[in-house]
């Protein structure tokens, strides 16, 4: 069962242009991501989706796999699409290419599930949210499963929410002076694994109402009724989104370091 992770990465964008190229500590950010998921013990074979020239160089300057890819596609997994087509994989690792910190180990326990049961068409990644000012962040996607371990709702809305709970003073007061968020309240990390022939089918599927609404492509996946299994584990995510998230990477580093 041949397993690929595919990283999409372009230069253009609203909130951070050139992000993948952006210097961590003497590393460019496509490297970073790449060296994380290299470590997988599961995948066999790492490429970068770009259709950027300065992202395809740079990837071959630090010695990976890229592949030029249309500069039409309006979504990453659009992109991904298109490299799968061509590619004989039974599995396709969506690694976003704007989270620096990613590890080998946390990939491979998103692909676990989909190994030991080939009935699934995608699973993903969640860990438990405890800052509660993240679970009120609009930037930070949560997530509500089942108690199979299945996503019900993925929103930038605060889920689940209790009922009671003083939604509009919370935005008014310190976030160390409020509660803990809810109990099973997790947030998403942006990683997926489809098999290959539901990743092609998916995207041939038209946008849905709550995936316009909330800009979340994941939830087309479950407006079309499939199921996405959700492996929960214990990691902080490290997403850089604009600018202003960087140094939260750059002090990580110099502590660990």
């Amino acid at each position: 069962m041949k397993i690929i992770a595919i990283i999409p990465a372009r230069y253009g964008s609203t909130r951070f242009e050139g992000k993948p190229l952006v210097n961590i500590l003497g590393k460019s950010m496509i490297q970073r991501v790449y060296e994380g998921v290299s470590q997988s013990r599961l995948i066999e074979e790492v490429l970068v989706a770009t259709d950027d020239q300065r992202i395809f160089k740079e990837v071959h300057r630090f010695g990976g796999k890229a592949v030029m890819t249309s500069s039409s596609h309006r979504t990453g997994t659009d992109r991904i699409a298109e490299v799968a087509r061509k590619k004989k994989a039974a599995i396709i690792v969506n690694v976003q290419g704007d989270e620096p910190l990613i590890q080998g180990e946390i990939v491979d326990k998103a692909i676990r599930p989909m190994v030991r049961d080939e009935t699934l068409p995608m699973s993903t990644l969640a860990t438990p949210l405890k800052d509660m000012e993240e679970w009120l962040n609009p930037n930070v996607v949560k997530l509500t499963v089942d108690r199979d371990g299945f996503a019900l709702y993925f929103s930038r809305s605060p889920i689940p929410f209790p009922q009671g709970f003083n939604l509009e003073a919370a935005f008014h007061r310190p976030p160390e002076t409020i509660e803990a968020p809810p109990q099973r309240a997790f947030r998403h990390i942006g990683l997926y694994v489809y098999r290959r022939n539901f990743l092609l089918r998916y995207a041939k599927m038209k946008p849905t109402p709550f995936e316009e609404i909330e800009k979340l492509e994941q939830l087309r996946v479950l407006e079309n009724g499939y199921r996405i299994k959700v492996a929960v584990v214990d990691y902080k995510p490290f997403h850089v989104d604009t600018p202003q998230d960087l140094p939260k990477i750059l002090n990580f580093l110099s502590k660990s370091s």
